[in-house]
């Protein structure tokens, strides 16, 4: 066993009988290279790779290339969740030296001194597909620095020259409206009107894009962006992309219809589709409710840790076979279902079509089942009811099947972005015990992350090695999922710790100089550049997040610095949000809000009234912040309290409309504030 057998990243672990003599990113590895004068091979991945397992099997595992490996490089192992940092700086060398965008795994050779030099993913382990041999790979750039020490100078200081301007924008003026239009008119032009979502193969759900297409039908009344929303949600729901049996979305698609996806399931991306999913599903959307309702079953069901937070992510192997456990043979569903669940589930699922995965059968709605049902004389109920009935046999069978691994790490970030989707889903389809598990869930995520003071970004229980800091993202999200909980269920304790969540933001990660926030905080380990990013990607950029939520924050406490912060960070982004407004929707959402605030409401009377009130306000006019406040108004800091001195009945409620830092008086009735609003 090598030293990743004591990290604490399963994905580290699966290394850690490998030949190769790994370290993980440490003083131990950075002080060997630079003492020994050896190259640096950076391996980057995460435990759910498919990718990552063919080239570990390929060559990791192979002692001909790790006697390379030994003999010449100082090798380095990284779990991308537990250090996005590293992953994000080299991510971008990587599409600097080789210009084309990387992935995982991420192969990168550095100097001594951490600079990147080389740099790819995926290699094999001989010549094919167009790809040179991992071992000649090895060799040849090793001989290369070697021979030609003065032209690899001449690249780093080039290459980090660029990587400074990339992370340090000059800025300009912050953005007017018609930005917000011309993403908008982007948006339409990349949009496939056949199959939903943007671009071709493979297909990404892009949570930001859709959150914002959402957004931006509710707040503006855009029924196209809704249109176009829908039918993605309803592409993906028909889709492979989706579990149809156990819930929960697949990472991306490998083709533009939706229909075979990357088996891998993570957990960033399935908290933002669950709330929009249950949004769609208020518009008497059935398959959505069902989406929805399947996506927490998944969630409950295999990814729950007993602390009350959730694990990372599900693997998209088993037993040596990507999607193994997932797919099917039609003899083996025949043989488990009653002959009229088949004779139904047979057609929907496309189980009447030629296999479409290496053989076997992917399922997915092949067949409308209003139109399966109407075609077998079905009523549409019955036709529900049967394929529920099947859906839970073959769950039940699937149960028993060897399980893809399981990376039990609990991610801040990840976490954050699960609870807000509880949270909203929860409130939108009226489902209290999703509101409790998404609090549970924080609970668990402050008690185990957040020590002395300070915010952690992973932790596993039994691991020994210290925790990696926590980055912007980890602050950014969680400070919004505080803010949602706040919504429906007002704590102290949340809102104390969004308040100390908000001002590490502003203490340990903004650019007091320029604007904006750094991804990594001040006391950070030194790294070869501190990233400032913009850009979504998988998940919102942290920028987005934390300015959509100080804006939030800084109208409900009356708090210019958080204002103050938000107004730097658009004028800093702008000439980036003007250049590619589609890489940065979250951005641009938080534009919209900066520009035109919605309304701020606070409420204070007995929490069944208050309920009713604030559902009232969600259906009428739901762009709003609206907040019920305990009635005593004890704890409250003083921009608050204020709001609860005005006497009311037992039974009733007293209402604060504000906009901006403005509030009008006092309201009593439910539709003259309705009307106000």
């Amino acid at each position: 066993m090598n030293r990743l057998a004591r990290a604490s990243s399963p994905y580290l672990q699966q290394h850690a009988d490998n030949p190769v003599d790994w370290y993980p990113w440490g003083e131990e590895a950075l002080r060997t290279a630079r003492d020994e004068q050896r190259p640096i091979l950076l391996s980057i991945g995460y435990s759910a790779c498919h990718w990552c397992h063919v080239m570990a099997h390929e060559s990791f595992e192979d002692p001909g290339t790790a006697r390379v490996m030994n003999a010449r490089y100082v090798n380095i192992k990284v779990d991308r969740e537990e250090r996005p940092d590293l992953d994000r700086i080299y991510q971008n060398a990587h599409m600097l030296l080789t210009r084309r965008p990387g992935g995982w795994p991420l192969t990168v050779i550095l100097t001594p001194d951490q600079v990147p030099f080389f740099a790819g993913t995926y290699f094999p382990d001989r010549a094919r597909h167009g790809l040179p041999a991992f071992v000649d790979v090895l060799e040849r750039v090793a001989d290369f620095l070697q021979e030609h020490p003065e032209q690899i100078a001449e690249q780093n200081a080039a290459l980090q020259q660029a990587m400074t301007r990339m992370y340090n924008p000059e800025g300009g003026t912050i953005p007017d409206a018609g930005l917000l239009d011309r993403a908008r008119a982007e948006l339409r032009h990349h949009y496939d009107p056949e199959y939903g979502g943007f671009g071709g193969a493979p297909k990404f759900p892009h949570p930001a894009t859709l959150e914002w297409l959402a957004w931006h039908a509710t707040r503006h009344g855009d029924a196209e962006a809704g249109a176009m929303l829908e039918q993605t949600l309803t592409a993906m729901a028909r889709g492979g992309v989706f579990d149809q049996i156990g819930g929960g979305f697949y990472r991306y698609s490998v083709d533009a219809q939706w229909m075979i996806p990357h088996f891998e399931k993570m957990l960033y991306d399935n908290g933002p589709l669950l709330d929009l999913y249950a949004r769609q599903a208020v518009q008497d959307d059935a398959r959505a409710r069902r989406v929805a309702n399947q996506t927490v079953g998944w969630l409950l069901r295999e990814m729950h840790d007993r602390s009350g937070a959730f694990h990372s992510s599900l693997d998209a192997d088993s037993e040596g076979e990507e999607g193994r456990f997932y797919v099917w043979e039609r003899a083996k569903v025949q043989g488990l279902l009653e002959p009229e669940q088949w004779r139904l589930a047979s057609r929907v699922w496309g189980l009447d079509h030629p296999p479409n995965f290496e053989g076997r059968w992917h399922l997915r709605e092949a067949e409308e089942p209003d139109a399966a049902a109407a075609a077998l004389d079905l009523a549409p109920d019955t036709a529900q009811a049967l394929l529920q009935a099947a859906r839970e046999r073959l769950l039940e069978a699937r149960e028993r099947r060897e399980r893809p691994h399981r990376d039990d790490k609990i991610l801040g970030a990840w976490n954050a972005l699960m609870i807000s989707g509880l949270v909203r889903a929860g409130e939108a389809l009226d489902e209290p015990e999703w509101l409790d598990h998404a609090e549970t869930a924080l609970q668990a995520v402050r008690r185990l992350l957040w020590r002395d003071g300070r915010l952690y970004a992973s932790y596993r229980e039994g691991a020994d090695t210290p925790m990696p800091r926590a980055c912007l993202d980890d602050h950014a999200l969680l400070l919004a999922a505080c803010l949602d909980l706040l919504r429906v269920r007002w704590r102290a304790e949340w809102l104390d710790w969004a308040v100390t969540l908000a001002d590490g933001l502003l203490g340990d990660f903004a650019d007091l100089a320029h604007g904006g926030f750094y991804y990594t905080a001040v006391d950070h380990e030194a790294l070869i550049q501190r990233p400032k990013v913009y850009a979504d990607d998988a998940i919102a950029a942290g920028n987005g997040v934390a300015a959509q939520a100080l804006l939030q924050l800084g109208y409900l406490l009356v708090e210019p610095r958080y204002l103050d912060a938000v107004e730097r960070t658009l004028t800093n982004a702008g000439p980036m949000m003007e250049e590619s407004p589609l890489g940065h929707m979250s951005l641009l959402r938080a534009l919209d809000l900066h520009r035109d605030p919605p309304p701020l409401v606070i409420l204070r009377g007995p929490d069944a009234v208050t309920a009713s009130w604030q559902r009232a306000i969600r259906e009428r006019r739901p762009p709003a912040w609206t907040f019920a406040l305990p009635t005593n108004g004890q704890g409250l800091p003083p921009a608050l309290a204020g709001k609860c001195g005005h006497p009311t009945a037992p039974d009733r409620v007293v209402a604060y409309l504000c906009r901006g830092t403005a509030c009008a008086p006092p309201e009593y009735d439910l539709e003259s504030l309705l009307a106000a609003l």
